[in-house]
């Protein structure tokens, strides 16, 4: 009897298990996005999560964001440039002040 949500593909001396699952269109769409830009299918990121879970025997549920750590670093040299008073544009009082302030800096 074949069942039709699980069966196993032999290739060589490895088997894959295929999984049915159900996940929202567009949470799918985004996934397969980032995971061409970052060269990888996405079944590659569902193995290294489900590895993840057996390895630490547990999964995390959060809605926090966590910034990564190039993002960090950017914000840092934000900071440090707004307390040094660098690489930021004075207020203007109108619009062509403002163009005014750009056409100097770039004639």
């Amino acid at each position: 009897m074949l069942d039709y949500n699980y069966h196993r593909i032999y290739n060589g001396n490895m088997s894959k298990a295929v999984i049915n699952f159900k996940v929202d269109v567009e949470v799918k769409e985004q996934a397969q996005r980032l995971a061409q830009r970052l060269g990888v299918p996405l079944s590659t990121v569902i193995n290294a999560q489900l590895k993840q879970f057996l390895r630490t025997r547990s999964f995390t549920v959060n809605d926090t964001v966590e910034m990564s750590p190039e993002l960090e670093s950017i914000l840092d040299e934000i900071e440090n440039d707004r307390k040094q008073g660098r690489n930021f544009s004075p207020t203007f009082d109108s619009v062509e002040d403002m163009f005014a302030h750009l056409n100097k800096k770039h004639a």
